[in-house]
């Protein structure tokens, strides 16, 4: 009975110890994860209410709208690379993500009010016209500011956008189950659960919340596997973004067909037939209906496009540059 007692406390010290241990580290990550997300940043007082921006290079404007899980931090980590090619990257954080407040009536955080806050932004930081582009979830506000306010946008570039196809076509991809979704959106509330997932089931995290076959990092390169994992690892702290990230679920579940026949603008759409949100089928219906719009299509890549950035990039940079002012 003594021996018993004996094995049941150390146990008990064991698995306190790894508590402690777990949480310490779990401590020391998310204090690094809260002063990164703020790092570069500056919050801007627009007619729009407040909005978090980050800026890098000079040249062409291009005000990047980042996807689900994001925020300032993720467009400049997209988008960051263009600004050694003549271009002025502007990376905001939109409604509900990290310090750009959601709206007082949660309703307003629609597309088009998020395309009305993106040229608030432009109009505090003086710029008449940009490149807009939308990342995932960032595409419908960027497309809205398309639509909306044409003579302030001067190219459009979509990379696998979350956007609307008839429900006639056939899905890319096969939609994600409710309960999938449902732990995603647990694991999205949670800062220890999501970093706790990253560590215990981090090839899981990569396939279910960046859309990504994990096995694609296996032959990728050094670069692209970093560029990957730091996705996942930039998601923290997600407490900072999960207003945002249940706006976006809404708004994707009420995608609208929209006039993409009366754009009229340089248009890139990018997507990867295995991006396990399906948005290779809608980037194509999208691109096919704006008049002169070119579409990139991947066999493989994901959500995350692996194996293929330093090619996007190249076609970002070959679309922008003949817009710069003489």
């Amino acid at each position: 009975m003594a021996i018993t007692a004996v094995v049941a406390g150390v146990a008990a010290l064991a698995l306190v110890a790894a508590a402690l241990w777990i949480w310490s580290h779990f401590d020391e990550d998310i204090k690094r994860a809260r002063a990164r997300s703020t790092h570069g940043s500056t919050l801007i007082d627009t007619r729009c209410g407040p909005i978090e921006v980050q800026q890098a290079g000079v040249g062409v404007p291009l005000l990047v709208v980042h996807g689900s899980g994001g925020g300032h931090d993720q467009g400049m980590a997209f988008a960051g690379s263009l600004a050694q090619h003549g271009i002025r990257v502007i990376a905001m954080s939109r409604f509900g993500y990290l310090r750009t407040p959601m709206p007082v009536d949660a309703a307003d955080a629609s597309a088009a009010a998020q395309a009305d806050a993106h040229v608030c932004l432009l109009d505090a930081l003086g710029i008449r016209r940009a490149a807009v582009m939308g990342g995932s979830a960032g595409a419908p506000s960027a497309l809205q500011m398309a639509l909306r306010h044409p003579n302030r946008v001067s190219a459009l570039i979509l990379l696998v956008p979350l956007t609307y196809k008839p429900p006639t076509q056939a899905d890319s991809a096969a939609p994600m189950p409710a309960w999938v979704e449902n732990i995603m959106m647990r694991l999205l509330g949670s800062d220890f659960l999501f970093w706790t997932a990253t560590h215990a089931a981090r090839n899981q995290v990569i396939k279910v919340v960046l859309a990504t076959p994990p096995e694609l990092l296996a032959t990728a390169s050094p670069q692209e596997r970093a560029r990957v994992n730091a996705m996942i690892d930039n998601i923290l702290p997600v407490s900072a973004r999960v207003a945002g990230l249940r706006s976006d679920t809404a708004v994707g579940k009420h995608l609208a067909p929209l006039a993409l026949e009366t754009l009229n603008v340089p248009t890139l759409v990018v997507s990867a037939r295995d991006d396990r949100y399906g948005t290779y089928a809608s980037a194509a219906y999208t691109a096919s209906h704006v008049a002169g719009a070119k579409f990139i299509g991947f066999d493989q890549g994901g959500h995350t496009w692996v194996g293929h950035d330093d090619e996007v990039m190249s076609e970002i940079v070959k679309l922008l540059i003949p817009l710069a002012a003489p």
